[in-house]
């Protein structure tokens, strides 16, 4: 039977012209049938309306008569998105929708960029559908009596849920989700009393059907189910453990829905190929090179996006664009995350009125900005995943049924077989998985001081619901207890010191009411850490955006840089804020921002070392791969291509030393544990100092003297993963690794406060506090959570040391095939290019130092069939390539 809020709906659909797909009408189902889940479509399927339109359509079917009258109905819709940016374009859409119905709502933003007077207006009458992101959410949590701003709330949508997932900001998600389910439970005195014994059953440990079992005849475990949780995600890898994740483990299963749009998006995938492709082995090479024939598809289209995948490379081709090709000022511009905010609603809004030929930008435009479609998308460098490609190539042809077309542009010979990889990955609909995190217990602890700060909390009461969490479903309450007393009085540490002794306990009730500490705390609520940002602003003008700290600490007065795609002259330093003015300077620095360089995926490193073995084996027909043949037959030649059971290590000598390159093409991440590890082992055979590079496809081991590498190849331990977390331990220095990951757990356990407004604490006055209260933490209190956490945090993500398991059991399967040769090869001349672009004291330029590297090894010659030619600086049987 189709309910009258359906038919309104599909009335509405045929005033637009519009066909409603099979997803969005399996969606409404599901929606008016009680259910919550993941609605799993691409950008550009119509996702926002899928979720949007149900909603609408049961409030029509719960007042028929009086839907297009019926106002004052308070928060009835919540939805939660990763950018600010996203708010402004849903909410358009949404008001749109609404004004077309008939509807007298008012749809509302609140996010970090909302004015102060807005926010009160909030607080007077909150309008019937709010868009925020998870900070904010946690802010408005943080008010006096925050409860009845959600008291009528029926629906919580998580926009991008993808992007969440696995990230501490996922975590803040998880536990403003647990205590709106709370809200929405209690109502009753039968239910109060049913909470009571809901987490009796949790703080005992019982399992979930145990605790179900127990409270059988009690409507808690189904009561939240009037409030619907809905979250919308792009592909990835485990959609039902995401879904999982979003609802929590407390929620009735038969209630749980996956709505999959299954619509396939054509996409079409082309590699820029330069000429002598062969010539450009080492990493960064190409990119600019082939600026020509980028600039060639961005004539041809009317409009381009242009991704890079760091804000300097942006910063770089914006400028290199603007010098190269001055006709595209002012139909050119530049989007990224430390650009001030009205600059990118700038280019936003130019976008969608198609007034921009070209936009080079980030990973800021990946998620869905509303503009109108873009002809063609342009990726410089690896994406180094598939999911991120797929959602940067989806900006294409953003509307259904239309044709995505993405260019992939090498910045280095071997990452045009990535290309290749990547188009096969998504042919085969290989995509990343995003794992969850676990027992964040800074996150948590930021919760529970945001709890404080507004109403106060039980903790019987929190900890049952921190527990239905995922992230928390194996918290035990002896570790609970911990944080309770972390908060309250320090813990066994700060005891003494009453900066730490936030919470006091009142009758049971946990409450901040020390003001200044609460209006500390809202002021640092939020996971996202970052080296402390100086605002840029011109002497005579507005705000450009935000510069790291350590990056204007390096300039003096009178000194040039490029930002914002402008010529910039650094003037002065004042009150955190760096005043600079135009500069006609052709040359200047580029700003650098931290964690520019992204690891390989697991998934794409996986189908790379496919395509190598279909090289190998002499079956791989991509364009990629006809392009590179005449570096893969030089690598041969030189040395080995690797086959799916072979493990590739290279042996040689320079004057710098003795040369050891291991391939497990598993991304830098990995290879940084793996080197490390494996020099470790070595050096019980035989004690050495080792430098050490690595890339997405190796590593180097690099010693003074002899490397004794048959011998450790003969220890069968010597890829084993027996005593791997105790050979870590001695091979890295874990408390250094520890330290910087305890400055963000610090940081947001609320431990250091990083300054008010325009008073941030200087970076390094930071740094040096974090560090003293994680010495202080090892040597008094070993067994402290957070520093705990961060042990397993540098493990988890800056080693990925599941990955280093898995990536060593894979090898020690594998045919060990050591090849000594005479130099480096195609394969191991990036890795030692990027050892020295890490090295620090030099004056000379790095190609210049490429060169003279090439040269010193006899790479400086166009590789021929012809057998080289013996001479002064030349080894015989050698093929020289130039540009290796």
């Amino acid at each position: 039977m189709v309910t009258k809020g359906q038919q309104v709906i599909q009335e509405w659909y045929r005033k637009k012209n519009w066909q409603q797909f099979a997803f969005q009408q399996e969606m409404m189902e599901a929606y008016l049938s009680g259910f919550s889940g993941l609605l799993n479509a691409p950008t550009g399927s119509g996702k926002t309306f899928a979720l949007f339109l149900p909603f609408l359509a049961e409030f029509i079917d719960k007042h028929p008569d009086n839907y297009q009258t019926h106002s004052n109905n308070g928060l009835l819709m919540l939805w939660i998105t990763p950018l600010r940016a996203l708010t402004n374009d849903i909410k358009k859409a949404m008001q749109e929708v609404c004004d077309e119905i008939g509807l007298p709502w008012r749809i509302m933003t609140r996010t970090g960029d909302t004015s102060a007077a807005e926010k009160q207006a909030l607080k007077r009458k909150l309008p019937e559908v709010l868009l925020t992101t998870p900070e904010s959410l946690h802010l408005m949590m943080a008010q006096k009596e925050y409860p009845k701003l959600f008291q009528n709330l029926q629906v919580v949508v998580i926009d991008e849920w993808h992007e969440l997932l696995g990230t501490k900001r996922g975590v803040q998600v998880e536990l403003g989700l647990s205590r709106l389910k709370a809200i929405r439970s209690v109502g009753s005195s039968e239910l109060a009393v049913c909470t009571e014994k809901f987490v009796a059953g949790a703080s005992s440990g019982l399992p979930t059907a145990t605790r179900q079992q127990l409270t059988k005849d009690c409507p808690l475990p189904t009561a939240h189910c009037q409030l619907k949780i809905w979250g919308i995600s792009a592909t990835i890898g485990n959609l039902e453990e995401a879904a999982e994740v979003l609802l929590g483990n407390d929620f009735p299963p038969g209630k749980i829905k996956m709505v999959r749009a299954n619509i396939d998006k054509k996409l079409v995938i082309q590699s820029i190929i330069p000429e002598n492709v062969e010539s450009y082995s080492w990493s960064g090479h190409i990119g600019l090179k082939l600026l020509p024939q980028v600039m060639e598809l961005v004539a041809k289209s009317v409009t381009t996006l242009i991704f890079t995948n760091t804000r300097s490379q942006s910063e770089i081709w914006y400028h290199a664009i603007l010098d190269n090709y001055p006709e595209y000022a002012g139909i050119m511009a530049m989007h990224h995350g430390s650009l001030d905010n009205e600059l990118r609603n700038w280019v936003e809004q130019a976008l969608h009125a198609e007034a921009l030929k070209v936009v080079v930008c980030t990973s800021s435009l990946d998620l869905g900005v509303d503009f109108r479609p873009v002809d063609t998308v342009i990726q410089v460098g690896s994406p180094k995943g598939v999911a991120r490609f797929m959602q940067r190539a989806g900006r294409s042809g953003h509307h259904p049924g239309a044709i995505s077309k993405a260019y992939f542009v090498p910045t280095h010979s071997l990452e045009l077989l990535e290309g290749a990889a990547l188009k096969e990955a998504i042919k085969k609909k290989i995509f990343e998985s995003r794992d969850p995190m676990l027992l964040t217990m800074d996150v948590l602890i930021q919760f529970m001081v945001t709890l404080a700060v507004s109403d106060g909390f039980y903790a019987d009461e929190l900890f049952g619901e921190v527990k239905t969490s995922f992230a928390f479903s194996d918290l035990k309450r002896t570790e609970f207890n911990q944080l309770l007393d972390f908060i309250t009085t320090g813990g066994k540490t700060l005891a003494q010191y009453d900066e730490f002794l936030k919470v006091e306990v009142e009758n049971g009730l946990f409450k901040v009411n020390n003001r200044r500490v609460a209006m500390r705390h809202r002021l640092s609520i939020g996971t996202i850490t970052s080296e402390l940002s100086i605002r840029v602003k011109l002497m005579h003008g507005g705000s450009l955006g935000t510069i790291e700290e350590s990056f204007i600490s390096k300039l003096k007065p009178g000194n040039t840089f490029w930002f914002a795609g402008r010529s910039l002259e650094f003037i002065q330093l004042k009150e955190m804020t760096a005043f600079v003015k135009k500069s006609n300077a052709r040359k200047g620095m580029i700003p650098s921002w931290m964690g520019g360089r992204m690891p390989l995926s697991s998934q794409l490193s996986a189908m790379f070392r496919d395509k190598l073995d279909e090289v190998a084996h002499g079956t791989a027909y991509d364009d990629e791969v006809i392009a590179l043949k005449p570096l893969f037959d030089l690598q041969a030649q030189l040395s080995h291509l690797p086959q799916s059971h072979e493990f590739l290590i290279e042996s040689f000598k320079t004057a710098d030393g003795h040369h050891l390159v291991f391939y497990p093409f598993e991304g830098r991440l990995v290879h940084e544990g793996m080197a490390s590890l494996l020099a470790y082992r070595i050096s019980k055979i035989k004690p050495a100092s080792f430098s050490i590079a690595m890339n997405d496809y190796g590593f180097e081991l690099l010693a003074d003297e002899d490397i004794p590498i048959e011998e450790a190849l003969e220890d069968a331990g010597f890829f084993s993963i027996n005593n791997l977390l105790e050979d870590i331990q001695h091979s890295l220095n874990a408390n250094e690794m520890a330290r910087r990951r305890f400055r963000d757990i610090a940081h947001i356990g609320g431990l250091v406060f990083t300054g008010y407004p325009g008073q941030q604490v200087k970076n390094r006055h930071l740094q040096a506090s974090t560090s003293l209260l994680f010495e202080v933490f090892n040597e008094y209190e070993p067994d402290n959570l957070l520093v705990r956490q961060a042990y397993n945090e540098a493990l988890a993500f800056q080693l990925e040391e599941f990955r280093l398991r898995a990536a060593l059991q894979r090898i020690i399967k594998q045919n060990i095939i050591l090849k000594v040769i005479e130099r480096p090869t195609p394969f191991a001349f990036p890795i030692m290019v990027d050892s020295l672009g890490r090295e620090r004291l030099t004056t000379e330029p790095l190609e210049e130092r490429i060169a003279k590297m090439a040269r010193s090894y006899g790479a400086d010659e166009v590789a021929t069939n012809e057998k080289p030619k013996a001479g002064k600086n030349r080894k015989p049987g050698i093929v020289r390539k130039k540009g290796l």
